[in-house]
């Protein structure tokens, strides 16, 4: 039986990954995000954490934000990789089964949610 989205989704993420010299590219989406959407922006990570193979900051967004915010990100991404998942409060089908990627897929360690380590 199909799940219904609307009754399982409580928000999104969208984590930008950056290499150090990608830093500034990923601090201009981080300021055009800041200017021209409503949504939380996590802390830099300048190294992995979690199951993040290599640098990023999280933006979280409300799921009626998603339909202008994902297709922003498309065309702004400057190259960058973004993973985008919902929140359901599983953290690994969040980010295994139900990812959407802009750019390359990233190995995610996903063995830390497999073994009840909490995430960032």
């Amino acid at each position: 039986m199909p799940v219904a989205a609307k009754d399982l989704i409580r928000g999104y993420h969208a984590h930008i990954y950056y290499r150090p010299a990608t830093k500034a590219v990923a601090a201009e989406i981080r300021e055009q995000i800041a200017e021209n959407f409503d949504v939380r922006l996590g802390r830099w990570h300048d190294m992995p954490v979690g199951p993040h193979p290599i640098s990023m900051y999280q933006v979280a967004f409300d799921i009626a934000l998603f339909a202008e915010f994902v297709p922003w990100l498309m065309l702004n991404r400057q190259g960058l990789d973004i993973l985008v998942h919902p929140e359901t409060g599983d953290d690994l089908v969040d980010h295994r089964d139900n990812a959407l990627w802009l750019g390359s897929k990233l190995p995610l360690k996903l063995e830390m949610f497999e073994k009840g380590i909490a995430g960032p």
